[in-house]
């Protein structure tokens, strides 16, 4: 495992690699000493084992072969490594060991072509390389390896399967893909993973020590490791000088903010435990985001041969990940009541039942994300009092929680990630709130922001004035994220979306003639058809799938599907096909509350009533009693639309919409609240099915 070139960080990428001829010469007791070493977790006797029966198979059947052989190989979006990659004849090798076991299981399969694709989307060595994937159940029964190239056209096989007899077999297969230079071993271990990866599995490799440059794109990740720097940077030197901040980070769409915020916040409880807190709105991202990396944290810990609860996981999670109304809901326990005169003041007998640090919580960090949707003074105080008895709340959301931090005696830093343009509830007080809760309430904190800040349209005149300050803003670009990480595939749907929503059926044509070929958006009017297209999609089952309707769809219950029966979100983005609960079983749906922010691979949008076309413009409306009603405000007309663009967006890898047909035999159901919608829809260019 030497190289002129070595740099000992490579190890985080692979825990062995030489060329064939010095593998077959290499001591077996050395090679097992080198994976030992490296070896993050205490090496168990299960894993001792395998290693040595992996190494005693490929000395059998690697002799006569040129290439190199690499142990433990991370793929980081999956947050596993491959058993072994065998480099050889201008192909990749992808190994599953089972060792000891007599049959092929489809996990297993699943499995290994798992490997095979991320290598092929996202390892930029492997992209243009045939790639094989190799089962390999040591005392399965012998099949006579044959070798199919995959129906997707990607350069990707059908997965091989093999015992530890016929595996030399599998290794001397010519596939019929082009394939006639060998491959420079060192620069592939080392060439740049660059996936595109959704947000639960990005938190997850970032929770398994991976850092964001090794799960996102190129170009994404560098602006990601950037930002996410600068505001490590930002903390510790709030944190040394004994200060408080707050530090706006910005970004283009899909530019991944969230991550940055997650980042930021698994860096600091590696770090400090308790110092910093994630915190979002978005229940739905939160309880998934909670539930992934807990299980994630019980299946690492198993592998390693260690115990961990799934409560304990969850509890361990939770103290760094937080919904935000309990966040505030934690400090508003201790605020003496009644409020007299709009002003707060913390009870210390109430304070002393909480556990805290001069009143204030315990984290030094808080992290708001989509900080512009915190609620406006009207919105906090008719909720407060509506549903807990507090009368006159003089704040807004993001004023009462700075004020919170501000409560700390030594230091503090508050993050603001700021998006746009899916606003979908009333009551959002907009970004323009914390710059103006700056101005008039904290002037001795410290902002740091970039410039791109006021190009957003959001912060308006209070910036300026914000501007003033001298000292105590600082402007720097690594704070704004220009680059976009969504999906490989999706480069140019946003525009698409946008375009269709504004009914411009010419440049809607032309933006889906952009994407296409690589990102397929099919037709149907039958949700059959619809739910086997999603099927036949999903390559493997960590291809994740789903239906999606708006939350006005309430016509839709003919069709088996009753937009008020809420699915329990954690099973539906996580459990697979055996689980009813599952997107997969394409039974619950879910709206665009409980989605936004996650993604699926692929999507099924069932469009009802509530959205329909005219060449004069969208007919919005919403279902009550017994009757659809136009929606005629123009706040709640903006929200129905933003419901149909993150529904329209939470697609990695293509969708199908169906547009029902209605029926003529009920008024809810006409024809022509759904044909036109059709027509339109085919009429930009969508293929039907």
């Amino acid at each position: 495992m030497t190289d002129e070139n070595f740099d000992s960080s490579a190890l985080d990428r692979f825990y062995y690699r030489n060329t064939v001829a010095a593998f077959l010469e290499e001591d077996e007791a050395s090679i097992l000493g080198k994976l030992a070493r490296v070896n993050s977790f205490n090496l168990v006797s299960d894993q001792r084992n395998a290693w040595l029966d992996e190494i005693r198979i490929l000395k059998n059947v690697l002799p006569g072969l040129s290439g190199d052989v690499v142990f433990e190989y991370s793929i980081p979006r999956l947050g596993k490594r491959i058993d072994v990659v065998v480099l050889t004849g201008g192909c990749v090798f992808c190994l599953e060991f089972k060792c000891g076991a007599d049959e092929y299981l489809y996990a297993d399969k699943e499995q290994v072509w798992d490997y095979g694709l991320e290598l092929k989307h996202f390892h930029e060595p492997s992209r243009d390389l045939p790639i094989i994937p190799i089962l390999v159940a040591t005392d399965a029964e012998r099949l006579d390896p044959k070798l199919e190239v995959s129906q997707y056209d990607d350069m990707v096989a059908e997965p091989l399967l093999c015992n530890d007899v016929t595996l030399e077999d599998a290794l001397r297969i010519v596939p019929p893909m082009p394939h006639d230079k060998a491959i420079d071993g060192w620069k592939w271990v080392t060439g740049r993973y660059s996936p595109t990866p959704t947000i639960i599995q990005a938190a997850s490799a970032l929770y398994a020590h991976h850092n964001v440059a090794e799960i996102t794109r190129n170009d994404a990740g560098d602006n990601l490791e950037r930002t996410t720097r600068a505001v490590l940077d930002i903390i510790e030197q709030t944190k040394r000088r004994g200060e408080k901040a707050i530090c706006f980070v910005t970004g283009v769409p899909g530019a991944g903010k969230t991550l940055v915020g997650l980042n930021v916040a698994i860096e600091q409880f590696k770090q400090h435990k308790e110092s910093a807190v994630y915190l979002s709105g978005n229940q739905p991202l939160v309880s998934v985001l909670t539930e992934a990396l807990a299980r994630d944290d019980v299946r690492r810990n198993r592998e390693a041969g260690q115990s961990l609860r799934i409560s304990e996981a969850r509890t361990k999670v939770k103290s760094f990940i937080q919904i935000i109304h309990h966040y505030r809901d934690n400090t508003l326990a201790k605020v003496r009541m009644p409020i007299v005169n709009g002003q707060l003041e913390i009870d210390p007998v109430r304070a002393q039942r909480h556990r805290d640090d001069g009143y204030a919580e315990v984290e030094h960090v808080a992290i708001f994300d989509e900080a512009q949707r915190l609620w406006d003074q009207r919105q906090l105080r008719s909720w407060l009092a509506r549903k807990k008895n507090i009368q006159q709340f003089p704040m807004s959301e993001s004023e009462f929680l700075i004020w919170s931090l501000n409560l700390r005696e030594d230091w503090a830093v508050v993050i603001c990630l700021v998006g746009g343009g899916q606003e979908i509830n009333s009551g959002e007080a907009g970004i323009q709130e914390p710059i103006r809760v700056m101005n008039e309430r904290f002037p001795g904190w410290h902002v740091y922001l970039s410039n791109n800040l006021s190009s957003l349209g959001y912060a308006g005149p209070e910036l300026d004035r914000l501007l003033q300050r001298g000292d105590f803003v600082h402007q720097t670009p690594d704070l704004h994220l220009a680059v976009s990480m969504r999906s490989y595939r999706a480069e140019t749907l946003a525009r698409f979306v946008n375009r269709l929503l504004e009914r411009n059926t010419e440049e809607a044509a032309k933006e889906y003639d952009l994407i296409r070929e690589k990102y397929p958006i099919v037709l149907t009017r039958d949700i059959e058809t619809a739910k086997e297209w999603l099927r036949k999609r999903a390559k493997t089952s960590s291809h994740r799938y789903g239906l999606v309707v708006s939350s006005q769809a309430y016509r839709l219950r003919p069709l088996a599907i009753d937009v008020r029966a809420k699915p329990d979100i954690k099973h539906w983005f996580l459990d697979d096909i055996s689980d009813i609960r599952s997107s997969l079983f394409l039974e619950d749906v879910c709206t665009e509350f409980d989605i936004q922010g996650l993604e699926l691979d692929w999507v099924g949008l069932i469009w009802d009533g509530d959205f329909r076309y005219t060449p004069a413009g969208w007919v919005q409306s919403e279902f009550k009693g017994n009757q659809w009603q136009r929606i005629n405000q123009p706040v709640r007309r903006s929200f129905q639309l933003n419901a149909y663009r993150v529904l329209l967006t939470r697609a990695r890898q293509g969708m199908v919409i169906c547009v029902p047909k209605g029926n003529e035999k009920d008024p809810t159901r006409q024809p022509e609240f759904y044909d036109s919608t059709y027509e339109y829809l085919k009429g930009i260019g969508l293929p039907e099915i």
